[in-house]
């Protein structure tokens, strides 16, 4: 994304202003559809966005969404009887993906998404399908597809999930982020399978490409995306910044810490809030600034090292 004289070390503007129309197709770009799932939750914002893209009579279906017999509708209506050359997933967690082989099976597509890592099995805030998935073939990072009249490059974007990618649209300057950058919130990064480091690292991979417009998996679009990267970026050190902080007062548990850094979290929200924390303290021990301590029943406890 090209650079701009934004200044760097300023947070993100978020915007938590979206109307999610569930149940209907709204334009967002020449020929592209947005279907908002009606999955609302302090994890999903308003809903999960599908996005069909195509003209004429082809197009494709970017993250079908949750196992829902409305939006399952609401899509076929957005696909309006056209022929869709394939079923695209930006990753496998079950608010973009459990209806996937449903949708594909549906429309007669073949299913595409990223493998991620074998061993990875998620976790209780950011699952896969119970039923698995099965895909017609992985996706490749800098592969370019063509599909509907359109050319689309795979970016592998790990971090909030190990199979996460975004798709470049590469004639329109316009990024399908999925989960990883969205206008109204910062991304969990929850282990197991979200990976601190590779998040930080995919960040810095989108700050070098020349996108315009990211169109998100949750909420509305980021239309300044190297200013926001920045401020996501920023973000994430100040929160590091924070834990060894509490490190160095005494606090030594991610309760502890969450506690003292989320004043007046909503309750819903303290699960994701331990991961996020806990991600960034396992990539502090892969760095060699924290030191991590088993004390049993799968918990341990934190100390600064040296």
């Amino acid at each position: 994304m090209t650079d701009d004289s934004s200044a760097t070390g300023a947070e993100p503007e978020f915007s938590t202003a979206f109307d999610p129309a569930h149940g209907s197709a709204v334009e967002v770009a020449p020929g592209i559809l947005r279907v908002t799932a009606n999955n609302p939750s302090p994890m999903t914002f308003t809903g999960t966005n599908s996005y069909v893209v195509g003209d004429g009579g082809r197009c494709f279906v970017v993250d079908p969404g949750p196992s829902d017999d409305a939006h399952l509708s609401a899509l076929l209506g957005a696909v309006g009887g056209r022929d869709v050359e394939a079923v695209l997933l930006t990753h496998r967690h079950s608010d973009h993906s459990a209806l996937a082989m449903r949708f594909a099976e549906e429309v007669s597509a073949p299913l595409l998404g990223a493998a991620g890592r074998a061993d990875s099995k998620g976790n209780a805030l950011d699952a896969p399908p119970a039923g698995g998935l099965v895909y017609a073939r992985h996706l490749a990072d800098g592969e370019t597809l063509r599909l509907a009249g359109r050319e689309i490059e795979v970016v592998a974007t790990p971090g909030h999930a190990s199979d996460h990618v975004a798709l470049s649209l590469l004639a329109d300057g316009i990024l399908l982020s999925g989960d990883h950058v969205m206008a109204w919130s910062t991304t969990v990064v929850a282990p197991p399978d979200g990976v601190m480091g590779d998040y930080m690292a995919s960040l810095e991979k989108l700050l070098t490409r020349g996108e315009t417009r990211c169109l998100p998996g949750h909420g509305g679009p980021v239309e300044r995306p190297v200013p926001f990267l920045r401020g996501l970026i920023h973000h994430r050190r100040m929160r590091e910044a924070a834990i060894l902080k509490r490190l160095e007062a005494g606090d030594r548990t991610i309760a502890a810490i969450v506690a003292a850094t989320y004043p007046g979290l909503d309750p819903r929200l303290v699960g994701a809030a331990g991961l996020s924390v806990l991600s960034h303290l396992t990539d502090l021990v892969e760095r060699g600034r924290v030191v991590e301590e088993a004390i049993g029943d799968g918990d341990s406890t934190y100390r600064p090292a040296g």
